[in-house]
């Protein structure tokens, strides 16, 4: 019974909600205007602002640590490049940016129909104006500026160009004034090209809220500390360590092949033909000791590397006119590779190694490794040589029939002589050794 009621009393009112419905959708009737929110579209205005400043930022960084000039260079032309895309993919695709999609609006243009979109001709002259008008006026006036235009006399073109720039800018700033206090007023157009164009911002929602979402904000400022972190990171990082590291990692995961699988060619340096009497470092630091003040003999005090195409002709080298050798060895060093260098020479390369975080340094006659060295120590038993390191290991013996002295030699060898050096050696954690010469002729 009483449902009945109910469905008699909803089929008498719906005429009257019928007539209800059609006066308020007729265009006649009044509708109120929607809340005008000015703070949020000068908000907006400052993230698009800092959008590209953030996204510039980093890029600029980066330029600047390649080259110093190129920041300043190129710096309008990236600003431009930035602008360009954050524009296509919000205007242009959205029509709102960014900044205004965090506060909830949008660009309209009530003049064609309520809330309805830009058109794409519209959309490609406010890109024009907003972004390109203002990189070429930043271009024109700095090129006026280097160019001293300000300061040229009152009849020239450049005097009057600079003039007529000038009254623009003045122009445009009191213009940006009025429109200002205009959009303080009524709150419609925020800027002059806004207000030429006929193009709002205006709530996306009927329902306007006023909380802020950040989403965007976030992720600029993750993307902000990442960039900073690798640009304190990078400076720190050795590539060369890096790259010996990973060398060393993926040589241990896949072994080479052993010798018996592949026969290996001997390691050649790029002094491997000179003479063992002589210092492979001074003749690298000889050849490139090239001097640059006088021209004329510039390539003459050139000294090339030692060919490795003969060990004839590297023998040719081994002593110049008067018998001495030309790059003779000074306080004599045997390298773990086998090869003798002066101690000066091989301790400032395994030095400078060990700054580089090298492992070792290469040597210039093996193209071998060196990791360690110990002083070369020549003494004379029972009318024999013996070579020996500093353990006392014996590397060569050579018999009196084997060794041809010449006079010179002899008077000074009989003499008879004692030396000893000592010296450490080191990367801070560790002694290489020291040298000694005992040689005595019966």
């Amino acid at each position: 019974m009483s449902s009945r009621v109910w469905q008699q009393a909803w089929d008498a009112a719906q005429p009257r909600l019928h007539s209800i419905r059609d006066v308020l959708a007729s265009p006649t009737f009044p509708k109120p205007n929607p809340r005008i929110i000015r703070v949020g579209q000068l908000d907006a205005e400052l993230l698009d602002a800092e959008l590209v400043h953030i996204l510039i930022e980093p890029v600029s960084k980066a330029l600047a640590t390649v080259n110093a000039s190129m920041k300043s260079r190129f710096e309008p032309e990236l600003a431009l490049l930035v602008q360009l895309v954050l524009y296509r993919f919000s205007v242009w695709s959205s029509g709102a940016s960014y900044g205004a999609m965090l506060q909830g609006l949008r660009y309209s243009v009530p003049s064609s129909g309520l809330n309805s979109r830009p058109s794409r001709r519209l959309l490609i002259i406010h890109g024009a104006l907003t972004i390109l008008v203002p990189y070429f006026r930043n271009r024109l006036h700095a090129h006026a500026l280097s160019h001293a235009w300000p300061d040229a006399p009152a009849s020239d073109i450049r005097r009057r160009a600079w003039a007529a720039l000038t009254s623009l800018e003045t122009a445009h700033g009191a213009f940006s004034l009025l429109n200002f206090v205009a959009f303080l007023w009524n709150g419609r157009y925020r800027t002059i090209i806004d207000r030429f164009l006929a193009m709002r911002l205006e709530p996306s929602q009927a329902l306007i809220k006023r909380d802020v979402s950040y989403e965007f904000m976030n992720r600029q400022m993750v993307w902000h500390a990442f960039t900073e972190f690798l640009l304190f990171l990078l400076p720190l990082i050795n590539p060369r360590s890096v790259a010996r590291r990973l060398t060393s990692t993926f040589s241990s995961i896949f072994p080479t092949p052993s010798p018996t699988q592949k026969i290996r060619a001997p390691k050649r340096g790029k002094y491997y033909s000179l003479p063992p009497d002589q210092c492979a470092i001074c003749a690298e630091n000889a050849s490139l000791n090239v001097n640059l003040g006088d021209a004329a003999g510039a390539l003459a005090s050139y000294t090339p590397a030692f060919p490795a195409s003969s060990n004839s002709d590297a023998g040719d080298n081994n002593s110049e006119g008067d018998g001495e050798p030309p790059y003779p060895i000074t306080t004599p060093y045997l390298a773990s590779c086998g090869h003798i260098y002066c101690y000066t020479c091989l301790a400032e390369r395994m030095l400078r190694a060990a700054d580089d975080g090298s492992c070792g340094w290469t040597c210039l006659r093996c193209a071998e490794e060196v990791r360690s060295a110990d002083r070369y120590r020549l003494e004379s038993e029972g009318g024999n040589l013996r070579r020996s390191t500093l353990g006392g290991a014996e590397i060569e013996n050579v018999g009196d029939g084997d060794k041809e002295r010449s006079d010179a030699e002899s008077s000074q060898g009989d003499e008879g002589s004692e030396f000893d050096f000592g010296s450490e050696f080191g990367s801070g954690t560790g002694s290489l050794g020291s040298y000694a010469f005992t040689g005595s002729e019966a």
